[in-house]
């Protein structure tokens, strides 16, 4: 008797053991549609996107990035951590080298060039590449599932959705405003609708002029913004940028943004990067298109009162 008591209770550990095994078993799906599987919370990650390194800090797992690329630098404490490449190029000997048990990547040119060396390393890697901003929040929520840091990915996401929301309110029954969005002069280049940039200006009740070119980030010559004539023009700065972006534009006295002063700068880190300071952007955007919108209405006013006045 006492023989098959133990039995009973060594079977029911080892079935409790499977249970917890199979339960610790974390499964996301990225932004390519890929499952990613981890048997456990990541402890040693690896960013390769500036975007990601800030995901990664909102969903509480900062402190586990081992590597990362250049310019991700935001917040503070990325700034330390060791660089493994850049845009152009990653040194993948070093970043199998250091032992990550998670990648998040970003799919550019160089990084598909070595997508497949990657692959066969055996390494699991989360895709991103937010084009919405509510796929932002999801992606707080899939990261903080595979590191372990779910409390405060949520805390993130609902702070996100609810800035989201505030100027869905504030903004989905405006009048549409035609807008520029330049990220970067020379040569002239901007975003189609399939980028976050996009959906930003869209979340405002603005209208992307080239957002329906089949090329994501195509180039641009000045004629063709001449001839689209946008009310607004949004240029993305850099910190170390010398002169806005959208001072090429007050040459041109004819085209109304120029004419009616809706020349705006935005700090380009917080559009073009797909991470949470994007709802920051996006108000920039929003508050830009909403002086345009009043404007307007105060020239239509003012051009009323005079034409009863001249009719008196």
């Amino acid at each position: 008797m006492p023989k098959l008591r133990y039995a009973t209770i060594l079977l029911i550990a080892v079935l409790s053991a499977l249970s917890l095994s199979a339960q610790a078993a974390i499964t996301v799906t990225d932004d390519l549609g890929k499952t990613v599987t981890l048997a456990r919370p990541a402890q040693r990650v690896i960013s390769l996107s500036p975007h990601v390194t800030e995901l990664i800090f909102a969903a509480g797992g900062g402190d586990k990035i081992i590597g990362t690329v250049k310019y991700s630098d935001f917040p503070a404490a990325a700034r330390t951590i060791p660089r493994i490449g850049d845009n152009r190029q990653i040194d993948l000997e070093r970043v199998i080298a250091m032992k990550p048990d998670l990648l998040v990547v970003w799919m550019h040119g160089a990084f598909e060039r070595q997508l497949e060396t990657l692959q066969r390393s055996g390494i699991p890697y989360f895709f991103s590449e937010p084009h919405r901003l509510s796929q932002i929040p999801e992606t707080l929520l899939k990261l903080g599932s595979l590191l372990g840091t779910e409390q405060q990915a949520q805390r993130a996401a609902n702070d996100f959705r609810q800035q989201t929301q505030a100027l869905v309110a504030q903004y989905q029954h405006k009048r549409p405003v035609r807008t520029f969005y330049q990220v970067w002069g020379k040569p002239l280049y901007t975003l189609n609708d399939t980028h976050i940039v996009s959906d930003a200006i869209r979340l405002c009740g603005g209208v992307n002029i080239f957002g329906k070119l089949p090329v994501v980030a195509p180039t641009l010559s000045i004629e063709a913004v001449l001839q689209e004539n946008p009310e607004v023009i949004l240029s993305g700065d850099s910190d170390n940028q010398a002169v806005s972006g959208v001072q090429q534009w007050q040459q041109f006295a004819s085209l109304q943004a120029t004419r009616d002063h809706h020349l705006y700068s935005v700090p380009a880190d917080l559009l073009n990067r797909s991470g949470p300071r994007i709802i920051q952007g996006a108000k920039a955007i929003c508050e830009a298109l909403e002086k345009a919108r009043q404007d307007a209405s105060s020239s239509q006013s003012a051009g009323g009162n005079a034409a009863r006045d001249t009719a008196k």
